[in-house]
C-alpha cells in the first residue's frame, strides 16, 4: 500500500499509531479506484472506511454488550460480594 505523498501527517507530527495492511491485488484496485473517485487520500479513506465498520458493530450490540462494554457490569469495589442477594441490604429498597 501507498502512503501519504505529503508531509502533513509525518510520523513526527502523528501521535497516532501506524499499521501496516496487505491486500490481495484486486482489492488494492477498488480501493484505488475508489480513492480516486472520493477525492481523498488513500490513508483518509482506509480510516473512513474502519470508523464506519467500527460504528456498524457497535450499533449491533445488545443493551448488555454495551453495558458490560462500558465497564458497567460487574462487582463494585469495596461493596459487600453478597450485596444483590441478602436481604439484610435490601431494608429500605423501595421506600418513599
Amino acid at each position: 500500500m501507498t502512503s501519504d505523498k505529503s508531509d502533513k501527517m509525518s510520523d513526527k507530527k502523528m501521535k497516532d499509531r501506524r499499521v501496516t495492511v496487505r491486500l490481495p491485488a484486486e482489492l488494492h484496485r477498488r480501493l484505488r479506484s475508489a480513492v480516486r473517485r472520493s477525492g481523498m487520500r488513500e490513508s483518509g479513506f482506509i480510516r473512513a472506511a474502519v470508523e464506519r465498520q467500527l460504528a456498524a458493530e457497535d450499533d449491533a450490540l445488545t443493551a448488555y454488550e454495551r453495558a458490560e462494554k462500558a465497564g458497567l457490569i460487574g462487582s463494585v469495589k469495596g461493596a459487600s460480594p453478597d450485596l444483590s442477594i441478602n436481604p439484610r441490604h435490601f431494608d429500605g429498597f423501595g421506600g418513599s
